[in-house]
Formats: C-alpha cells, sequence, structure tokens
C-alpha cells in the first residue's frame, strides 16, 4: 500500500475519531496504536511506552505543571480582580478607559499566569459585569475579554511556545523574547479598537440622549482621587515583582526554564498566602487539584501526539507531505500562507497543544527549507492559533466568556469576537513585512549561535 493512501487512511481515522466526540488524547493515542498493528512490525507495540517515555523525559516539559501551579495560584485567587481594579483607576480618564484597561489587565495577568482560559476567567469575572454596568455592549465586552485572554499562549511564559520549543527543537528562551513585541504590537491593536469602539457607541448613546432619551450608563464619569489610585497598588505590585523576577532568572541565565517555573510557582503561592491568606489546606487542595487535573489532561496529549508523530514519522507519512509540499515548489511567502490557512482550518476543531505536535514534523521542514526563521514562524504559528481561540465552532474562549457571562447570546459573543480576529490577521500581515518586531529583543539579548 501506498504512503499517500496510508496517510489518507490515517487522517481519516483521525478525523472520525475526534468527530465521534473522543477526547483528543485517547483519540490520538487509538489511532496510533491501531495502524502500528496493522502497518508496523509486531515488536514495536513493546517499545510503546518506552517511545513515550523518551520523548516526555524533557527538561523542558518539565516547565508546564510548574507554569500551570503557578497559573493557578494566581487565577484562583483575587488578584485577577485587584489587577483589574487598579488598571482601571489609573486608566478611567482616557476615552475607553475601562475597554483599555481591560485589554492591559488581560495581558499582565497572561504574563503572569501563562494561561488562556485562566485569563479570561480572572480578569473577565470582574471586568465583563463592570463593563456592562457601564454601558458597555455584550457583545464589546466579552470580545475584549476573550481577545485579551488569547494573549496567554503569546507573552512569556507561554505553554504553547514550550510545546514548539520541543517540537521545533529551538531555543526556548529566545521563543518567548520573540512573543515580548508581537504581545505588545496586540495588546495596542486591541486597545486601539476598544477606544474607537466606545467612541461609536458614547457618541450613539450622546445622540440619542441629545434628542430626548434616557441617559445612558456609558455616559457616566468615573473620578478616582490619587488616593484611591494608589491605594490600589499594593496588592498588585508584588505580583508585578514577581513577574519581573522570574524574567530576570531567565533571560539573565540566573536560571534554566525549570528552575524558573519552580521559582514562580513556589512565590505565587507564597504570595497569595501572604496577601490574600490563602495558606491553609482547604483553601490551596483546590489549586493543588487543578494543577493536578490540567497538568495530567496535558501530558496526555502530548504524550499521545508524540506517539502519533512517531507512527507518522515510522510510516513515512510526514516525510512525503513534506516532500508533497516542498514538490509544489511554491513561492515561500505562499507557502507560508498554505500553512497557514491550514493552522486556522484546524484551529476549528483543535486546541493549540495538538495542532503544534501534529502539524509540526510535517510543516517545518519545507519552511526551512523555504528560508524562513523557525522562531519567527513559531510566533506567526501562536498568533494564528490565538485566532482559533475565538472563533467558531471550538473556540475555548467563547465558551469561557459564556460560561462566566451566561446572559450574553453566544451569537452575540461570537459577533463580539470577530474585529479581533481581523486585528490579529492585521498582525500577522505586519510581522511578515516587519519581521524584527519579533527577533529584535531575542537578537539583542540572546544571538543565535548558528
Amino acid at each position: 500500500m501506498s504512503t499517500a493512501i496510508i496517510g489518507t487512511l490515517y487522517a481519516g481515522a483521525t478525523l472520525g475519531a475526534m468527530l465521534a466526540g473522543i477526547p483528543i488524547a485517547f483519540a490520538l493515542g487509538a489511532v496510533a496504536l491501531v495502524f502500528m498493528l496493522a502497518f508496523m512490525p509486531g515488536a514495536s507495540l513493546d517499545t510503546v511506552a518506552q517511545n513515550v517515555y523518551e520523548e516526555m523525559a524533557s527538561i523542558t516539559l518539565l516547565s508546564i505543571p510548574l507554569f500551570i501551579l503557578k497559573g493557578a495560584a494566581i487565577g484562583r485567587s483575587k488578584a485577577g480582580q485587584d489587577l483589574y481594579s487598579a488598571m482601571h483607576a489609573w486608566m478611567h480618564k482616557i476615552p475607553g478607559g475601562l475597554g483599555i484597561a481591560n485589554v492591559f489587565a488581560c495581558a499582565l495577568f497572561a504574563a503572569m499566569a501563562g494561561s488562556s482560559p485562566a485569563t479570561c476567567s480572572a480578569i473577565g469575572s470582574a471586568g465583563i459585569p463592570e463593563m456592562r454596568r457601564r454601558g458597555y455592549s455584550g457583545g464589546f465586552a466579552a470580545g475584549i475579554i476573550a481577545a485579551g485572554g488569547t494573549l496567554g499562549i503569546l507573552l512569556p511564559p507561554s505553554i504553547t511556545m514550550i510545546l514548539y520549543a520541543v517540537a521545533a527543537e529551538q531555543s526556548l528562551g529566545r521563543l518567548f523574547l520573540a512573543g515580548i513585541g508581537p504581545g505588545l504590537l496586540l495588546v495596542l491593536l486591541f486597545a486601539a479598537y476598544a477606544a474607537w469602539r466606545f467612541r461609536r457607541e458614547f457618541a450613539t448613546a450622546r445622540a440619542a440622549y441629545v434628542t430626548g432619551g434616557p441617559e445612558h450608563p456609558i455616559l457616566a464619569e468615573d473620578r478616582y482621587s490619587m488616593a484611591e489610585r494608589f491605594s490600589t497598588l499594593p496588592r498588585v505590585l508584588p505580583f508585578v515583582v514577581l513577574l519581573t523576577g522570574v524574567m530576570v532568572a531567565l533571560y539573565g541565565g540566573y536560571a534554566t526554564p525549570s528552575e524558573t517555573a519552580g521559582l514562580g510557582g513556589l512565590l505565587a503561592l507564597a504570595l497569595i498566602a501572604a496577601i490574600y491568606g490563602v495558606w491553609r489546606a482547604r483553601d490551596v487542595s483546590p489549586i493543588l487539584i487543578a494543577t493536578l487535573r490540567e497538568s495530567t489532561m496535558l501530558m496526555l496529549i502530548i504524550g499521545m501526539s508524540l506517539l502519533y508523530a512517531y507512527v507518522m514519522s515510522y510510516l513515512h507519512i510526514s516525510q512525503a507531505a513534506a516532500a508533497a509540499i516542498v514538490a509544489m515548489h511554491l513561492s515561500p511567502w505562499l507557502l507560508l500562507l498554505t500553512i497557514l490557512l491550514l493552522v486556522v482550518g484546524l484551529g476549528f476543531f483543535l486546541p493549540p497543544v495538538s495542532i503544534i505536535l501534529m502539524t509540526a514534523p510535517i510543516i517545518l521542514p519545507p519552511l526551512r527549507e523555504a528560508g524562513f526563521d523557525l522562531v519567527w514562524f513559531g510566533v506567526v504559528m501562536t498568533i494564528t492559533m490565538e485566532m482559533g481561540l475565538i472563533h467558531p465552532p471550538v473556540g475555548l474562549n467563547i465558551f469561557v466568556i459564556k460560561n462566566i457571562a451566561p446572559d450574553i447570546p453566544l451569537s452575540e459573543i461570537i459577533w463580539g469576537t470577530l474585529p479581533f480576529v481581523i486585528l490579529m490577521a492585521v498582525a500577522i500581515l505586519v510581522l511578515c513585512v516587519v519581521p524584527g518586531i519579533a527577533l529584535w529583543l531575542p537578537d539583542l539579548l540572546l544571538p543565535s549561535t548558528k
């Protein structure tokens, strides 16, 4: 049987298993085992556990549960609400300042937690009710939080970046640094849109009021004294110091990523104990259980994805697919466009973790052959996968928002996120024109040895 037929059967079986509702980890593992039985030597089954263990025995992957612990500690405390309150107090005079404050709060929290759903939940639980109380439309408020939450997989420490570093065999430090510039670009684009959209809604409400309509809540003006502004800082600054300290330890060469993750997790637990009194067993156990549950789920997906990729490689499916792409003789930019459209399509059904581990063996060799910097591509791919977090049918952040704001119709949430999907596409175009936005910082601090 030809490699093309086997590859088609492999892809079809995978799609069928996922459409049947089988959890991703079990779907990938089951398909891999079936094809091992059918097309590989019987002795290969004896090495499944060994192969999976060897692939997962990476010191880089060790940092994932530790970063999850840090995110769970911060996300399950009141740190998100305090961060949001501080940003709101300092930015309330800017037109659309409440929406912009939510964008910046999401960015800072994402950088501390490294998790998109945790950012949506922590900031959205306080931000969405407050924005709606101030007259923001439901879709606008939901879109800001859903899009802001996606920054969790771009700004360091990003679990998605960790997995890409393993799959692409790239420096994790360079990838983390490369995500900072594009992350700030997205923050600015989101903030600019929030200000523009606020002006539109404000103008509409103002026109209705002038013509005799009721006064809309969006027309109300907040006032904070300087004392009130400074009173919001004591609970926020320790976490900002934590973020800064972790970044200095990592990029200053004082600690490895795994050591940095462990340090961040322990310091986060210490901070929530000191600031919020979360130190008793009944308070800490939900954090540890959430960490264990998410880490187990994620590591199981990683393990089965690596087995899935191993079978693809053994059967020469990934090599043949990569060779077929190269044989099309596409121009470099058309090749990039084709691959990004593939990632967008997969984003309709799969989370970023699975997309990276399933596609890396196929898409990275042609991109390397075409001369693309794989660190730069990792950032572009991450932004493309961010789009998948907020577009239907399986946009994870959409359902997180629906869970914390059940009164907002799902259709309204989806329409509210679409402008941010467009802004992400704009950011990708900007990075294609000016790749230095992603590469200047890693080239400055961690120059490549290649």
